[in-house]
């Protein structure tokens, strides 16, 4: 399980030249190093924003693993799980399409949502 994702962005040749310039002057080790830094400045730099969506979203934040054994304890409970997350969600292999649907009333996941396909398509409707 990778806590990183690839993403792929398109930028002008103008603006890719000017990252190779400063890679090529020793600024940073590569583009991806240059990529990073940049998102990390402008997560930086509106954090408060970030941290008052955080609150009033109700979002844990990190990596959160359900397995079909926690999902039959909160189906045991009578109660269902709204989540809500930023970072990482992973539901197990072994959770069941019909497990996830008596469990799950939403879901919200701002990052990566790893889960068997089937469980996907059975949540599809409670993604927000």
């Amino acid at each position: 399980m990778s806590d990183t994702e690839k993403i792929t962005i398109n930028m002008s040749a103008v603006d890719l030249g000017k990252v190779d310039l400063l890679v090529q002057e020793g600024l940073y080790s590569n583009r991806t190093d240059f990529i990073r830094t940049a998102i990390r400045n402008a997560l930086d730099k509106h954090n408060t924003e970030i941290q008052q969506s955080v609150v009033r979203h109700a979002f844990g934040i990190g990596m959160f693993h359900y397995d079909r054994s926690d999902f039959e304890k909160v189906k045991a409970s009578g109660k269902r799980l709204q989540i809500s997350i930023i970072g990482m969600l992973d539901l197990s292999y072994n959770i069941t399409p019909e497990l996830a649907d008596d469990v799950v009333e939403s879901v919200q996941v701002r990052g990566i949502f790893q889960a068997p396909e089937e469980v996907k398509k059975i949540l599809a409707d409670r993604m927000k």
